[in-house]
Formats: structure tokens, C-alpha cells, sequence
């Protein structure tokens, strides 16, 4: 049986909202029916080039769709939602959940009140590398740390958020969902005024295990790595060129009064190509269609990640 067209509204028409745009126009099964932007120009011309609505307040056509993405500014997310909770209870709200840990936690109550099918736009859990990254873990014998690197130049569009709900926060999401909860933080970092703009953050993981998280927009070099330290193998990670290097220890036997020799055995791990975005949004999809039929990061995920940065904030900033 065929599924149902989904009919979906977008808000929000910045560069992240331009490229879920780019998406859901090619996405089968899916009607975009209208898209939103707080410039009436860029709404209008987004929506000629869509055939579809481009308007500034998108209240009176909240009625016609299944589901919205909210792609806006970070401070108006909690706004965002509960404008559209009381037409459509499948919305995909980009990072962070909130301008806030309390916006936050107020969106956690108000979505469970109502019954709201929020996902959470932690892009790099779709990356194909993290996919592949994540099944070696599971089948190593034990991961000691995991070491998280993200640097990005300063950019003249994010003028709301520090380096840690902007950048670090992908990481942080990415450390709960590879090593677990998190039971102590600590942190240090560099900043102007209450702009942080670099910050490194050790996590202790309830199940003993670390994560290493560093961030920084004070370079113009991009940087998107992850390294694994387990007891039998170290796992190299580059997000951006979605490469994963395996280096293992062999001990092999040798004559010559020696008791054995060490070397070192690498592999490389393939990774499937994938656009990280379309998974996403086609996980979306799909739990609009049948909520919990996949594993995507949620209210309460979105919550747990804020409560991090908020730590790493406070230390940093202390």
C-alpha cells in the first residue's frame, strides 16, 4: 500500500533553511505547500520558484499541512512551536531546541501536554560516517574515549549563539548518543565579552567512558574529526571527507631470542555515500507517518545537549 502524500509547511529561510528546501522539493511522497520567512521578499521569490505560497505569517495555512519544519533564528524556536503545536504535532525544530536550558525544558512539558512528534535537527547522527563510526564502537571490546574536534571561521550569519550552542553542541549530542548520560562536566575556554568563541569540555560518562570535546571559531581552518581510544583498536574519523582509518595492535611470535614483535595492522572502513540531510529529513518522514518507527534525537535529546552547553558556559565563563 502506498504511502499518503505528506504535506509539509517550512519556516524559516536562512542557509540551513534554503538547504531543507533544496531537499523536501525532491523528496517523493512529499507537498511542500508553503514556505515562510520573516523578509516578505525572500518568502515571495522562494515560493514563485516553489509554486507555492511565500509569505510572512504563516498562521493561516498551518490548517493545511501535516507537518512543519522550523528553521528560524534560535531565540524565536520555543515561539515557533507553540504556534504551530495547535494546527500540526509533527514538527522538525533545527538545533538547539532553544535559545535557553529553561526554553528548553518549558518546550519539553508543553510537547508532552501536548502530545507534539518533535525531531531535532542533530544533523551529524545522519552523517553516513557517524553510522558506520557507531558500528565499529559497538563491536569493539571496550571505548575508553572519544575525542571530538569541530573548528569553523567566525561566520558574519551567526550572531546569536557562542561557539558551543553553535558548534559544540553537534558534539556534544554526538558524545550522549555514542558514549551515554553524562555524569560530570568540566570545561575551559577563550572568549570576548559573554561570547564564547573557543572551549574544550572533558564528559564523564556514567558508564566510565570519556568524551574530549573541543571547539573553536577563532581559526579559519574547518575541522570535523573524531578519534576513538579503545583497549583493543584506535579509530580515526573525519567527518568532512567521511573516512574512517582502524589501527590495531598484532603481536606476532619471532625467533632470535626475542619474544615477539609488535605491529600495526590499519583498514578503512567503507562508508556509504549519503547526503546527511536527506537522511534526516527522511527520518522525519517517516516517524510523521508512524511516530517511533526510527531512531531520531527528540525533545528530550535536544534538552539533555542544552544542559551540557549551559555547564560549559557557566565553567568557561566563571
Amino acid at each position: 500500500m502506498k504511502d499518503p502524500i505528506l504535506k509539509i509547511g517550512l519556516i524559516g529561510l536562512g542557509n540551513m533553511g534554503r538547504n531543507h528546501l533544496r531537499v523536501l522539493s525532491m523528496l517523493k511522497g512529499v507537498e511542500l505547500v508553503f514556505v515562510a520567512d520573516a523578509n516578505a521578499e525572500v518568502a515571495a521569490r522562494a515560493g514563485e520558484a516553489h509554486g507555492v505560497p511565500g509569505v510572512v505569517d504563516p498562521t493561516p495555512l498551518l490548517a493545511n499541512v501535516n507537518a512543519v519544519v522550523i528553521c528560524t533564528p534560535t531565540v524565536t524556536h520555543a515561539d515557533y512551536i507553540r504556534l504551530v503545536s495547535s494546527h500540526v504535532k509533527n514538527i522538525f525544530v533545527e538545533k538547539p531546541l532553544a535559545a535557553t536550558l529553561e526554553d528548553a525544558r518549558e518546550i519539553a512539558v508543553f510537547a508532552k501536554a501536548q502530545n507534539l512528534n518533535i525531531q531535532v535537527g542533530f544533523i551529524e547522527r545522519f552523517n553516513p560516517a557517524v553510522q558506520s563510526l557507531k558500528k565499529v564502537l559497538d563491536r569493539t571490546e571496550k571505548v575508553i574515549s572519544l575525542d571530538f574536534t569541530r573548528t569553523n571561521k567566525v561566520s558574519a550569519r551567526i550572531t546569536d549563539v557562542d561557539v558551543v550552542t553553535d558548534l559544540m553542541i553537534h558534539d556534544i549530542d554526538l558524545a550522549l548518543y555514542l558514549n551515554g548520560p553524562a555524569k560530570s562536566v568540566a570545561a575551559h575556554g577563550f572568549g570576548h565579552g559573554s561570547m564564547i568563541d573557543f572551549a574544550s569540555a572533558l564528559l564523564t560518562h556514567e558508564n566510565g567512558q570519556f568524551s574530549r570535546i573541543q571547539a573553536s571559531r577563532v581559526t579559519d581552518k574547518k575541522i570535523r574529526q573524531i578519534e576513538g581510544t579503545c583497549v583493543d583498536m584506535f579509530v580515526d574519523c573525519d567527518l568532512l571527507r567521511k573516512e574512517i582509518l582502524v589501527s590495531r595492535q598484532a603481536e606476532v611470535q619471532v625467533g632470535g631470542g626475542l619474544p615477539y614483535a609488535i605491529t600495526a595492522i590499519q583498514e578503512t572502513v567503507a562508508v556509504a555515500p549519503q547526503e546527511a540531510l536527506l537522511s534526516e529529513l527522511q527520518a522525519f518522514m517517516s516517524i510523521c507517518r508512524q511516530p517511533g518507527s526510527v531512531e531520531v534525537p527528540g525533545v528530550e535529546a535536544g534538552v539533555e545537549a542544552l544542559q551540557i552547553c549551559s555547564q560549559i558556559q557557566t565553567a568557561v565563563q566563571s
